[in-house]
């Protein structure tokens, strides 16, 4: 009797230790280094996002997080190491809505979006401006519109390189205002921005935080932000205020390998919530200019899948093709 007590203990053992084994792994979670690969070189929002995010992990978690840039290929090349690294949370992509644009391009790529990548989380987008050269002497938007409609083709706009967010809202824009410009690529937007300032370019669509210096010192003039009015320019109307069609799609968004398990990219994803209703972080993000708009991993990949869809109608309205 003693021995079939002994033999029911141990089989309990096993099965209690068997039921909680789950638990006590996803409670272990970090337990080594997690690696933020970022799409872009530094200095640009998704490194500037990872950076703040990372820290702040690190100091909850006690565990270190390194960044690492990997540009390229307008970010497929972050993409595929992320896409191919071991499912296990370690690894994350901070990346923008370059992800989506490769798929509506119709890039050939060595790794399937949507089937290869999870979402982590959306960290929200930044704020858009459109910034035009003191020498074509306007100041609002409509007077803008109206000077662009009576000099059909006159204008040249510049973006950070064609496909890319930059240049696929300018040409939403462009289509919104009923104005027929020119594009203008340049290989990042601060060159463009550069162009507008020395008046060789006549307007652009920038991130408003990469656009305050110049408009600070009156090299650029702002006329409209979006998606919202900011609270850096309270007075400054909102695009839609003057063309409510307008839109733009796509944010800046922290991915995992596609088999990474869900309670891994559940804790990943409310610990990035957790960080981004930090009183500091809320300040920082502010003064950049970038609106925070957290997601948790169905939402994120739910979103991530619209944007290819809003990205593809409007690349093929443009003929664009990376092919």
């Amino acid at each position: 009797m003693n021995r079939l007590h002994q033999s029911a203990a141990v089989v309990l053992g096993l099965l209690t230790a068997l039921a909680t084994a789950p638990a006590t792994a996803q409670q272990k979670f970090p337990a080594k280094p997690i690696r933020i690969v970022v799409a872009f070189t530094a200095g640009g929002t998704p490194d500037t996002l990872a950076r703040i995010i990372g820290q702040k992990m690190s100091e909850n978690w006690g565990q270190p997080v390194i960044i690492e840039n990997r540009p390229g290929a307008s970010g497929a090349i972050a993409a595929h190491l992320v896409a191919k690294a071991t499912p296990d949370g370690y690894t994350l992509l901070a990346t923008s809505a370059s992800i989506a644009i490769h798929v509506a391009m119709q890039t050939k790529l060595p790794f399937d979006t949507v089937r290869d990548l999870s979402g982590v989380a959306n960290i929200g987008y930044s704020t858009d401006a459109l910034v035009v050269a003191p020498a074509l002497g306007i100041k609002t938007l409509r007077d803008f519109i109206a000077h662009g409609r009576a000099n059909p083709g006159k204008l040249l706009f510049g973006t950070s390189g064609t496909g890319t967010s930059v240049h696929l809202a300018s040409e939403k824009f462009v289509a919104e205002a009923g104005i027929k410009a020119v594009h203008v690529p340049f290989k990042g937007l601060p060159e463009a921005l550069i162009d507008i300032v020395g008046g060789r370019v006549h307007f652009g669509l920038a991130v408003l935080g990469a656009s305050r210096p110049f408009i600070r010192d009156g090299r650029l003039v702002l006329l409209a932000v979006g998606p919202d009015r900011s609270p850096l320019y309270p007075d400054m109307p909102a695009f839609v205020e003057t063309l409510p069609g307008y839109t733009r799609a796509g944010s800046q968004t922290l991915l995992a390998p596609a088999a990474t398990p869900r309670a891994v990219l559940m804790q990943l994803s409310r610990e990035v919530g957790r960080v981004l209703e930090l009183k500091d972080v809320r300040e920082r993000m502010q003064e950049m200019g970038f609106h925070i708009a957290h997601t948790l991993p169905d939402e994120t990949d739910r979103l991530l899948r619209l944007d290819i869809q809003s990205f593809t109608r409007q690349v093929r309205a443009l003929g664009l093709s990376a092919n």
